[in-house]
């Protein structure tokens, strides 16, 4: 059974430790998910992923986070996800965990936090060592433009971008390019949920800016990434091992 560790009093902060019976990568594996940020999807979507990745030796953070319509938000959701991820400090010391080697594996919605979390300034927290996106919504003003999900980033920043362009600004990936550590950006190749330009936008802007980053389509559409036992997983998994071993 994974640990618990809450890194707040709402009932959404909170992380579960999933860890392997042989740890054979000292990686630990930051599971961010989506659901267009909204409430009625929870971590729930990253168990399966956190059991299949602990079951290849690595350890996994199934990180839970307010989202929009349960007190998340701008900044509540960002500052859940920056917070989540300095919890593993206190983990890590319990179990020996390496916080050098933390990689973060974020689907859709969680894919732009993932990046997000990248770029913050981290202070004395823990620092990302590389991202793995799943189909990420990597371009929010694009998402906000193509009105995705019935204007869900709008509904995540509480405000248009013409009218509060600092917060945009702060909260979108592609103000954050060049990255100082890598990103494998995934895009299904029969997703019908996050268009591939959320994907390319992103990779063309950061590739020309000098940053470490490649795209990978891999089959399947837009869950077949987050279901174990699909082609799709196995790349998915792939491109986590990939990143793991640098």
């Amino acid at each position: 059974m994974p640990q618990r560790y809450s890194y707040g009093e709402d009932p959404s902060q909170y992380t579960d430790l999933f860890l392997p019976a042989e740890r054979r990568n000292n990686a630990v594996i930051v599971i961010i998910h989506g659901g267009y940020w909204r409430s009625k999807y929870d971590a729930g979507l990253g168990v399966p992923l956190a059991e299949d990745l602990s079951s290849r030796g690595y350890a996994c953070w199934n990180l839970e986070y307010r989202r929009a319509g349960n007190g998340g938000g701008w900044p509540e959701t960002f500052d859940d996800v920056g917070a989540g991820i300095d919890a593993l400090a206190g983990a890590a010391e319990e179990h020996e965990l390496e916080l050098g080697n933390v990689i973060a594996l974020g689907h859709s919605a969680g894919g732009h936090l993932a990046v997000w979390a990248a770029a913050r300034d981290v202070g004395s927290g823990v620092k990302l060592a590389g991202v793995v996106s799943q189909s990420g919504l990597l371009n929010l003003h694009m998402a906000h433009s193509l009105g995705l999900s019935e204007n869900a980033a709008q509904n995540l920043m509480g405000t248009a971008p013409d009218e509060e362009p600092e917060r945009w600004k702060l909260a979108d990936p592609m103000n954050a390019i060049p990255l100082s550590v890598p990103v494998i950006a995934l895009h299904g190749d029969d997703d019908a949920t996050v268009p591939l330009s959320e994907s390319t936008s992103y990779v063309d802007a950061a590739v020309a800016a000098g940053a470490d980053v490649e795209l990978r389509m891999i089959p399947g559409d837009h869950f077949g990434m987050i279901t174990p036992g699909t082609a799709a997983w196995e790349d998915v998994a792939t491109a986590v091992a990939d990143l793991a071993r640098t």
